[in-house]
C-alpha cells in the first residue's frame, strides 16, 4: 500500500496519523512544538497525496504498510481514525510512546459508515461536509478546514469508511505494552469522555475541544503530546 508521507526535522521519530477526511495538513499546528523530533506526517489511504484504493482494505493492513514506511523505531500519535491505525500499530509492533486523541475501539453502529460511504459516492463530499465540521470544532469552523474536508477524493474516503466498518480493536488492547496518553475532547460528539477512558493510559481531557481537538486547542494538545514523548 503506498502512502503519501513528509518527513521534517531531526531527532527522536513520533509518526502522526490523521483523521478520516484529513491530509498531513492537520497536524500543521503541532510542528513548531515537535521542532526537536524527526516528525513523519501520513496521509491515509486515498487521503491528500495517498493513491485511492481500488480495492477495500483492513486496518491491520494499513498498519503494516505504515511501519514498513517508518522501518525503525518510533512513537505514535494518530487522531479518529488515525487513533485506530496507531493503537493497531501498537498491538502488533514495538512502539516507543503512543498517544491516541479523540478515538476508540471501535465506531459503531457499522451501517453508519455504509450510508456514509454510499452518500460521498454519489453525491460527492459537499453533501456530509456540514455535519462533519459541525462534529470536529465547536467554534467557527475555520476555512482551510471545509478546504482539506472537500478536497477529499469521495471514493478515498469511502474505502476509508468501510475500514472503519470492519474495525473492533477491544480485544487487541491488552498486547498494547508502550506507555499510553489518550486525550479526549470535552464537546466531542464522536467519542465522548467515557468512550475515551475504554483505552488503557493515561487520560487528559482538553476543554473547549470537538473531535479535531489537535487543530481546535493546539497549545493545550502540544503540552500534553510534549509532555508524555518526554
Amino acid at each position: 500500500m503506498r502512502l503519501h508521507h513528509v518527513v521534517q526535522g531531526d531527532g527522536p521519530t513520533v509518526v502522526l496519523l490523521g483523521s478520516l477526511g484529513a491530509t498531513t495538513a492537520m497536524w500543521e499546528p503541532q510542528l513548531r512544538a515537535l521542532r526537536d523530533f524527526r516528525v513523519v506526517r501520513v496521509d491515509l489511504p486515498g487521503h491528500g497525496g495517498s493513491p485511492v484504493p481500488d480495492r477495500t482494505f483492513q486496518i491491520a493492513e494499513l498498519a503494516e504498510s505504515i511501519v514498513e514506511l517508518v522501518d525503525g523505531p518510533a512513537s505514535y500519535c494518530g487522531l479518529s481514525l488515525g487513533g485506530i491505525v496507531a493503537m493497531c500499530i501498537a498491538a502488533n509492533a514495538d512502539v516507543d510512546r503512543l498517544v491516541v486523541a479523540c478515538t476508540k475501539p471501535s465506531f459503531p453502529p457499522p451501517e453508519q459508515w455504509d450510508d456514509r460511504a454510499a452518500r460521498v459516492r454519489t453525491e460527492g463530499m459537499s453533501a456530509i461536509a456540514d455535519g462533519v465540521l459541525g462534529r470536529w470544532f465547536v467554534r467557527e469552523v475555520p476555512a482551510w478546514a471545509r478546504e482539506m474536508l472537500l478536497g477529499c477524493p469521495p471514493e478515498g474516503y469511502a474505502r476509508c469508511c468501510e475500514a472503519l466498518r470492519d474495525t473492533d480493536l477491544a480485544a487487541d488492547l491488552t498486547r498494547i505494552v508502550a506507555p499510553t496518553l489518550v486525550i479526549a475532547g470535552a464537546k466531542d460528539p464522536s467519542v465522548t469522555i467515557d468512550e475515551a477512558r475504554t483505552v488503557p493510559g493515561k487520560l487528559v481531557v482538553l476543554d473547549g475541544a470537538a473531535h479535531l481537538a489537535s487543530a481546535e486547542q493546539p497549545e493545550a494538545f502540544n503540552d500534553a503530546l510534549l509532555a508524555h514523548l518526554s
